[in-house]
């Protein structure tokens, strides 16, 4: 789902898309869809972390109020964002409904499980790498955007990366070296920082593939949101680790 569009040139009447009004209403679309998706993440992660029966459903917590890890219903809620992607993944006739509802549901799903982030670090730490974060994905999503070199290949490897942190981060689970954890961190934020770069350029493409098709821009729309919000969030947690204060 988020390699939906790739390998294309730009058409050379249209090298400069700095001067495309469409190509610029179809991004803040794209950017304004991810900014309601963080407030509701944000609100929801506020709800199962400060609200006592769903707090207690979802996490382990200490009599003092520290995070001890996922319950059950915590560890579903945690993962099941992957079995959407994967199912919608290979979904066919999929609309501008069908993938605003996946959007959607992927954001509430990870909006919930990141109550645990707020059980787990101090409220200022958390705002100050949100900042953080917030100013990194738009100047890299900015470079995504004006840059006239094709990072096709450079997403490729991004995206192996991915697969490979995810495998060590499972290993880790079982493993629990300290030294995996340090060096995971360090190229999650490399990545997905890179990945933020690469995914805005992947959109800008897309617009002109889809040559005004409106069902096809909505789909591009929605699946496009998730890729930059999927991109804002892991970026999040990455830096949180490095520049976050435990409770």
């Amino acid at each position: 789902m988020s390699d939906f569009n790739r390998g294309f040139s730009i058409p050379s009447d249209r090298a400069d898309m700095s001067v495309d009004a469409g190509l610029r209403s179809f991004m803040l679309g794209v950017y304004n869809k991810v900014a309601l998706g963080l407030l509701l993440s944000a609100a929801l992660a506020f709800v199962t972390s400060s609200f006592p029966p769903v707090r207690d459903l979802m996490f382990k917590v200490s009599p003092d109020g520290r995070a001890m890890g996922l319950s059950i219903l915590g560890m579903i809620v945690a993962f099941a964002p992957l079995g959407v992607i994967l199912f919608t993944s290979f979904a066919r006739n999929v609309t501008a409904q069908s993938a605003g509802i996946t959007y959607w549901t992927i954001v509430s799903l990870i909006g919930a499980s990141l109550g645990l982030v707020v059980l787990t670090y101090t409220g200022a730490s958390i705002a100050t790498t949100f900042l953080i974060t917030a100013t990194a994905f738009g100047a890299l999503s900015l470079v995504g955007y004006t840059t006239k070199k094709d990072l096709t290949g450079f997403g490729s490897f991004l995206i192996m990366g991915v697969w490979g942190i995810v495998i060590a981060s499972l290993a880790n689970l079982f493993l629990r070296m300290p030294g995996i954890s340090f060096v995971v961190n360090i190229l999650g934020v490399l990545i997905f920082a890179g990945l933020t770069a690469y995914d805005t350029q992947r959109l800008k493409l897309t617009y002109y593939q889809l040559g005004g098709n409106r069902e096809a821009m909505g789909v591009a729309t929605n699946f496009g949101a998730l890729s930059l919000y999927l991109d804002f969030i892991n970026l999040f947690q990455f830096l949180l680790s490095f520049l976050g204060n435990r409770r």
